[in-house]
């Protein structure tokens, strides 16, 4: 699908307005009560080297440019993961029967930022996890919130995180994010990359994503990447 095509069709299908949009982010938007540290944090030993984790919540856009901007972050890819190899392609994703959840791979540095912030960011700030089927005005299991979990001491941190926020009623909701082990994953589309450095002004961005940007800068200031730092490109 050509990019011209896939933007018009991807600009359609998330005709909202720009107050009912604006609307669904304030419902989303967590309390300002301070959220709590993560528990369970994974032992040294094991947190040598650089890491990945994949998480999904909504369209990887905004989801990859969130994590993009943390310090202790060296690359983060748009995906899709759940499915099959043969199925991981954004026209078969997109209607929703494939098992694939548009996805993001973030390769970090553990003695720079833990798994447990990345955990913080994804659940506080890049996505509502309330929503197990939806995030804004995308609906379908193909933007479903899941962290696949790459061997047990990631699973048991997203347990004991989810938890805790879940005790604390952080949320007006339940947290609704599914734990599934990771299998594969599969990278997107090049067009997808970067998205949104790219195309800062694209209406669905500006009213979806950057203000999760806004939040990352303004609830971890001391995580957030600034343009001084180097943002990683693909």
């Amino acid at each position: 699908m050509a990019i011209q095509t896939f933007l018009f069709f991807r600009s359609w299908g998330h005709s909202l307005s720009i107050l009912g949009l604006s609307a669904a982010l304030l419902a989303c938007s967590v309390s300002p009560t301070m959220p709590p540290a993560a528990a369970a944090n994974i032992p040294a030993a094991t947190s040598k080297g650089k890491q990945t984790a994949v998480f999904s919540g909504g369209c990887f856009w905004g989801v990859e440019a969130v994590f993009e901007h943390l310090k202790g972050v060296s690359e983060v890819v748009s995906g899709y993961a759940g499915g099959k190899a043969a199925t991981a392609n954004y026209e078969t994703v997109s209607a929703g029967q494939t098992g694939h959840a548009e996805s993001v791979k973030i390769t970090f540095d553990p003695s720079q930022i833990s798994y447990n912030q990345l955990l913080k960011v994804f659940l506080l700030v890049a996505h509502d996890p309330t929503q197990l089927n939806r995030q804004g005005p995308d609906w379908g299991t193909q933007y479903r919130s899941v962290i696949f979990f790459a061997n047990s001491e990631q699973q048991r941190a997203a347990q004991e995180y989810i938890s805790q926020l879940n005790k604390t009623h952080l949320f007006p909701q339940p947290i609704v994010t599914q734990l599934v082990p990771l299998n594969s994953f599969y990278a997107a589309e090049k067009y997808h990359q970067n998205f949104i450095a790219r195309n800062p002004s694209y209406p669905y961005v500006v009213v979806n994503d950057l203000p999760k940007l806004k939040q990352l800068r303004e609830q971890f200031s001391e995580m957030y990447k600034t343009s001084s730092d180097e943002v990683p490109h693909k």
